[in-house]
């Protein structure tokens, strides 16, 4: 067991010493996104990067724009398919029924009643 006198976790020349060590930060620049909801976020880029139009905002998920008179309005959200519904969207009637008469075949003829 370690007595008390020990400052655990540490050890010389193992924290961080400042930017002396660890370089320069990258020039950066801050952009103010507002959303519908009123909110309104600031995230940082660096100097030299390309500015999106839309951000999502932290507080709603909502998208935000930089003209806070004018946000961008919510996107419409798709309603939720299940595995059926994106069959259908795959293939016509015809084929569905194609394929049921192929496996309904296959089946008898395992059975043996072919």
């Amino acid at each position: 067991m370690a007595n008390g006198h020990v400052i655990r976790g540490t050890r010389v020349g193992s924290g961080p010493s400042g930017e002396n060590e660890r370089g320069q930060a990258a020039p950066r620049v801050r952009v103010e996104f507002h959303c519908s909801q009123g909110h309104s976020s600031t995230p940082t880029f660096a100097v030299g990067a390309e500015i999106p139009a839309e951000w999502d905002c932290p507080k709603c998920g909502l998208p935000a724009g930089q003209d806070p008179a004018n946000p961008p309005s919510a996107r419409s959200a798709e309603p939720y398919k299940t595995h059926i519904a994106y069959v259908r969207e795959r293939r016509t009637d015809e084929d569905g029924a194609a394929l049921l008469d192929e496996a309904l075949q296959k089946l008898r003829a395992r059975r043996g009643e072919a």
